[in-house]
């Protein structure tokens, strides 16, 4: 069976999560969110810095309480009413075995305090009791499929390199042997040398253990390369999706198309014929927001229907949605 036709093993529907400011001011970090990932593949989150992707993320895993919304985990509410406080607390354990994230800072993700063997074997609480000696052993396995050693688990943080941290951050997550892992744009804080390698063993820990990602980025390279899917947002809500070379060969958002044009071209000669889609204005801000296209100030192709409602996620075909009243 083909990723495409596999039951979603993560299903969001209308997921909000609004701060409020003050009495008036709501802050609508994530305004009405929708979409599946199915099992096995690799789903891109992208977007200008402060669209919501990360806080997507976090209301996913139970970092932050959407205000609205749901989320379903293998078919599990997340966030259901559980009946007693014994039973909340075995289905969070529960939840946390097949979800994990990885961080975007790998200087503020790990605990300076803990060695790297308390770090990676922290969620060994979750799975249930071990001896020390398969405790150990099996801290060691985790070190070696990230690419670190035996020798690295006395160590503390700050005695590793970036590339490292979150080498040790991905060692901590796969330590429950996860199904679902939430990315949060885990090469930004990288050097540029090691975000290659970093992918490659995403990729491969994948390939090897089954994993489903929903991969945060805003390095649209990056998303083109690992993602089977693509979600695009911008200012708190998805304005388009699609298969990644759909997406990529084919955008019909007036922003996609934008961010898109905006990505680099090694080749100049391709770099020379193609047309840069500069965005004009600043980002609106997400507090109390219109009932309107949120890009409609934005958009070189507005007209006076983006700004009477909010355009709906439609369904152009094959997966294609996009909301914009003149796609």
């Amino acid at each position: 069976m083909s990723v495409a036709e596999r039951e979603p093993l993560l299903s969001v529907s209308g997921l909000s999560k609004h701060f409020r400011m003050s009495r008036t001011e709501v802050l609508k970090a994530v305004d009405d969110v929708s979409f599946d990932v199915r099992e096995g593949e690799t789903v891109g989150l992208v977007g200008e810095s402060g669209c919501g992707k990360s806080t997507t993320g976090r209301c996913i895993v139970r970092l932050h309480e959407p205000t609205a919304g749901a989320v379903r985990f293998a078919g599990e509410d997340v966030y259901a009413p559980a009946g007693s406080r014994s039973a909340d607390r075995e289905r969070k354990r529960r939840l946390c075995k097949g979800m994990q994230m990885v961080f975007q800072n790998p200087y503020s993700s790990l605990n300076p305090r803990m060695t790297v063997k308390d770090i990676v074997g922290e969620g060994f609480a979750l799975v249930g009791r071990l001896g020390q000696k398969e405790r150990d052993e099996r801290i060691v396995e985790l070190l070696r499929t990230v690419g670190l050693g035996a020798e690295h688990m006395s160590r503390f943080p700050h005695e590793f390199s970036g590339g490292q941290r979150q080498r040790i951050g991905i060692a901590r997550a796969l330590s429950v042997d996860p199904r679902f892992i939430v990315c949060d744009e885990p090469i930004s804080a990288l050097d540029v040398s090691i975000q290659a390698q970093v992918i490659n063993m995403l990729k491969r820990l994948q390939a090897e253990r089954g994993l489903t990602y929903l991969f945060v980025a805003h390095d649209l390279s990056v998303v083109k390369y690992i993602s089977d899917r693509v979600i695009v947002m911008y200012l708190g809500t998805v304005v388009e999706q699609a298969g990644a070379s759909e997406l990529y060969r084919s955008p019909l958002h007036p922003y996609t198309r934008a961010l898109f044009s905006a990505i680099p071209e090694a080749d100049p000669r391709v770099a020379r014929g193609r047309a840069r889609i500069p965005l004009k204005g600043e980002i609106p801000s997400p507090v109390n927001p219109r009932d309107e296209c949120r890009f409609a100030d934005r958009c070189p192709i507005a007209e006076p229907v983006c700004r009477s409602r909010r355009p709906p996620l439609r369904d152009m075909g094959d997966g294609h949605r996009v909301a914009c009243h003149l796609a």
